[in-house]
């Protein structure tokens, strides 16, 4: 019992501080992001913060199992290369011994990471969400922003609103924009009374409303010159495929939506956020089978290794909920998880089975 304890605290201490740092760099790598979304006008600086807390929980959904597996190659390399995992095979502990009381770090890591991936951080996203699909702190709010005219698609699209209301209702509008075509440039200019950013939850698009206003149309060098009157005006905000509010929709899903739908994107999703914590097991297996070493190689001899199996695992899983969103179903990440608990097995193994050959080839 003593060893377990000593193994599972050692174990956790080098998984958090592995983790804490892993966490950092994510954090500023993600931080940067959401500031170059700011610094475009796509968030606004007050949700900047909140929205970076509601997203925590799903960094960490990936930063603790690779918290794990680095810390438990590290702590038990330690153990080798300073000849404590001699003592320990001295009082009788080998490696199926050894790999039950990995396991039990392993648990806990994988309870944590269930928990985080299929309820905590789809919660967190829902919210970020919430806040990004709102038209003064969301991606909207660069096509109008108050008593300021500003410039999109490289100044052909310019827009100006004199008020917005705390309930996102804009007043006073004005929308300027050039058109390339065949026969020559085509600019349209469109003023209205009021308008606001719509959210349509079915296509998880957003319109801009325009009430009560004028639109007009022509071209340069030409006369003619076209005036519609309208009470009702929608256009459609265009948005960029690696926006944050378009790339976390379906993160905002809950567990329980992803699990009723036959939606294959959803079941992508599900799918992957139940491989997050069942990898958990297998890793930590394959970390205690490569933490093998010795003082002269030292703690660190495995790590390249081992990260490149562990890039591999993550590359699998990503093509298997690929094959999944492309309704070729989940064979793919099945077989993923089932090779390498096979490879954890065999690595664990491996001493006994190259004594074995050995033996019957007289080697």
């Amino acid at each position: 019992m003593r060893i377990l304890r000593y193994l599972t605290r050692d174990i956790l201490l080098h998984a958090l501080a592995v983790s804490l740092v892993l966490f950092l760099v994510v954090f500023a790598g993600r931080f940067i992001r959401y500031l170059a979304e700011a610094a475009v006008g796509s968030l606004t600086g007050d949700v900047l913060l909140p929205i970076m807390l509601f997203k925590l929980p799903g960094f960490f959904e990936m930063i603790l199992p690779l918290g794990l597996f680095i810390g438990i190659l590290l702590s038990l390399g330690r153990l080798y290369a300073e000849s404590e995992m001699v003592v320990l095979k001295a009082c009788g502990i080998g490696p199926g011994r050894l790999s039950v009381y990995v396991m039990v770090p392993a648990v806990i890591v994988m309870l944590s990471v269930a928990a985080l991936s299929l309820h905590i951080a789809p919660e967190g996203s829902a919210r970020a969400q919430v806040l990004l699909d709102n038209p003064r702190s969301a991606e909207g709010l660069h096509l109008l922003n108050e008593g300021r005219f500003r410039k999109q698609r490289r100044g052909d699209y310019v827009t100006y609103t004199e008020r917005i209301d705390d309930d996102g209702l804009m007043h006073n509008i004005f929308v300027f924009e050039r058109q390339s075509s065949v026969a020559g440039e085509v600019f349209t200019a469109t003023f209205a009374e009021s308008g606001e950013i719509i959210f349509e939850e079915d296509s998880g698009r957003r319109y801009l409303e325009l009430r009560g206003g004028s639109r007009y149309q022509g071209e340069p060098g030409v006369l003619a010159l076209d005036e519609i009157t309208f009470s009702l005006y929608g256009e459609l905000i265009p948005e960029s495929q690696n926006s944050l509010r378009r790339t976390g929709k379906v993160d905002a899903i809950a567990t329980e939506v992803l699990w009723n739908s036959e939606d294959p994107r959803l079941q992508g999703a599900l799918w992957w956020r139940m491989s997050l914590p069942l990898m958990v097991p297998a890793i930590a297996i394959i970390a205690l089978a490569l933490s093998r070493t010795d003082a002269r190689r030292g703690r660190y001899a495995k790590i390249g290794p081992a990260m490149v199996i562990l890039l591999l695992y993550f590359l699998g899983l990503t093509q298997g909920r690929g094959a999944i969103e492309d309704a070729e179903g989940p064979a793919l990440i099945i077989g993923v998880h089932a090779g390498f608990a096979l490879l954890a097995i065999a690595l664990l193994q491996w001493e006994r089975i190259t004594k074995q050959w050995k033996g019957r080839h007289g080697v």
